[in-house]
Parts: C-alpha cells; structure tokens; sequence
C-alpha cells in the first residue's frame, strides 16, 4: 500500500512540473504594438491635409512574441503612409519583428475639373472645382490647392470630373521661344549679363538654349521675369 502511494505521488509531482514551466517568460502585449503603429502612423500623417482618420489591425494571438523593451515601428523605403499599407514592429533584444495592417483614410478637398480640360491649353480658374474625397483612394500628386493648377496645361485632355495629378499638368513657361532675355552670370565677387532670345518655351527651373547678337549658344536654367542664370 505504501508503495502505491509512494508511486502515485511522484506520479502527479512530475505531471505538474511539466504543466507549469520553472521560468515562464512574460509575452508581449499586443495592443502595446498596436499602439506603437499607430503612434508611428500619426507621426507619418501629421503633414496630410484633412482629417486623418488611422485604424490598425489586431496582431495575430497565435503568435508568441516575448516581451520587449521598446519595439520600434518602421516601414519599407518609399511606401505610402495612407491607404491601406502594412506596418512593421521590431525588437532588437529579444529579436523579432511582426507585421500589422493599418488602414489611414484622409478625408480632404481636392482639385477636379469642372469642365473637359483640352490638352495643351491653359487652365483658368473657372475650369476648376473643389471637391471633398479621402485622398488615400486617389492616386500619388493630387492637386489640393487652386493655385498650382491655374496657368498650368494638361498634357493629355481631362473630362470633367477628373482629379488633377501634378503629373498631368505642365508649368506655365516664364521663357518663351524667340522672347528676348536676360542672361545673367554670377561668380565670386562680380556678375554679368547681356541680352539674349530664347530658342524655345521654359518653365522655371527647366533648362533653355539661348542665343547671344554675337550668334553664340548659351545654355542656363530659365526664371521668373524672363531671366536666365548661366552656371560657371
């Protein structure tokens, strides 16, 4: 009897050492991650127009992360912060990294077409309208403000409606072809300029060819007021 008993006792003694770990490790809180990516997604956002509305997803509980420090939140190269995009969270010690879904929705106005816009001509105000949408369902370079469409021309022809991209529009040209310029040169300590005609249209910034009375060509970087800068 007494070896029985014996038998049964080390019996539930080894059972229940192996229920209950001698060095159970706390496991990481994933609504702390949560909020790790949101955090990070609010930093992202802060320069959006609009209100910026940030859902993020639950992370999986299957998963058995340990517990860290300071994880940190991170997104790949060149990825968009709105929209629906997946969010990283690292841990350097102990090692792991998990990805989260977010969904960002930013809910802003916007510059459309208010009638067909011809490629090639000059757009007026009265060609455009403000219209209320969630930016993240838009393409990237969505006008928002009046004022970098108007002057500008579409490069192909937009029905109305369309949303303006900055892509689709070209500066308005501060150098016109056969306009008579000012080429300027500046250097250490002296500046010169002379007068010259353009060979062809240039926004600012872009680069035009211009031709002196002498017959000589010239190429520099086309500004506002019929300006050229020749670099030295």
């Amino acid at each position: 009897m007494t070896r029985s008993l014996s038998s049964s006792f080390f019996a539930c003694l080894l059972a229940c050492s192996l229920a209950v770990p001698a060095h159970a490790q706390p496991g990481q809180d994933g609504g702390a991650v949560r909020k790790v990516v949101e955090q990070f997604l609010q930093t992202q956002s802060a320069g959006l127009p609009g209100k910026v509305t940030i859902t993020v997803g639950q992370v999986d509980p299957r998963m058995a992360l340990a517990a860290c420090p300071d994880p940190q939140a991170f997104q790949q190269p060149g990825a968009r912060a709105w929209g629906k995009i997946t969010v990283g969270v690292r841990c350097t010690a102990p090692s792991w990294t998990v990805y989260i879904q977010a969904q960002v929705n930013v809910i802003a106005e916007y510059v459309a077409a208010a009638a067909p816009l011809a490629q090639g001509q000059p757009i007026d105000a009265s060609q455009l309208a403000m219209v209320k949408g969630d930016l993240a369902a838009l393409p990237n370079g969505i006008v928002t403000d009046m004022a970098q469409a108007i002057g500008r021309t579409p490069t192909i022809s937009l029905p109305a409606g369309t949303p303006l991209r900055l892509d689709n529009l070209k500066s308005k040209p501060v150098v016109m072809a056969n306009q008579t310029v000012r080429v300027i040169s500046n250097g250490a300590g002296f500046s010169v300029s002379a007068e010259g005609r353009a060979l062809t249209n240039a926004a600012e910034g872009q680069v035009v060819q211009v031709r002196t009375p002498s017959g000589a060509m010239l190429s520099g970087t086309a500004k506002v007021g019929g300006i050229v800068e020749v670099a030295n």
